[in-house]
């Protein structure tokens, strides 16, 4: 069980801040409920202490899960399904959701892998920002980072920019 001031990861929305833990009565019954405030768009949101599980609320990423995000995001011979556009963003939209950082890392690495042989749709460019955004926020609070450098940390695994020499 999360407490009090906690950093956890709420699937879809990003990062959160555990405000509290309350009990609130709903339809004669008392029930108990984590608040969570999302970091990034100041949201508050609340799930029933029974539902945390189920929702997929998850501990941040650690220095070991980060390295295999990158390595997702260096991965460049995968074969992108070339299956109707609105069948893949389903699709992706489901890892999204799923909050696991693995996931989002494949469906950025995908849309990426895309990007480079295509116009991506307005769909697919909105999901490319939100994946990019939640695996930014997610690095940057994980290793203290300001959120430009866990951007350029991505956008360098995605060989988008050259890296510096070092």
């Amino acid at each position: 069980m999360f407490k009090v001031g906690d950093i956890v990861v709420y699937p879809a929305h990003g990062v959160a801040e555990v405000e509290s833990v309350e009990d609130r009565e709903i339809s004669g019954s008392t029930m108990s409920f984590i608040i969570l405030k999302i970091l990034d768009t100041q949201m508050t949101v609340m799930v029933p202490v029974a539902n945390v599980k189920n929702v997929g609320i998850r501990e941040l990423i650690r220095t070991k899960g980060i390295d295999q995000v990158m390595d997702i995001l260096k991965q460049r011979s995968v074969q992108v399904d070339n299956q109707t556009w609105n069948r893949r963003y389903r699709e992706y939209m489901e890892k999204i959701k799923s909050g696991s950082a693995f996931e989002i890392a494949e469906v950025l690495r995908d849309l990426n892998i895309l990007k480079r042989g295509k116009e991506l749709s307005f769909g697919e460019r909105k999901m490319y920002d939100t994946a990019k955004n939640l695996l930014v926020n997610e690095i940057s609070i994980s290793k203290k980072l300001d959120r430009k450098d866990a951007e350029m940390m991505i956008l360098s695994a995605m060989g988008k920019i050259e890296q510096a020499p070092s």
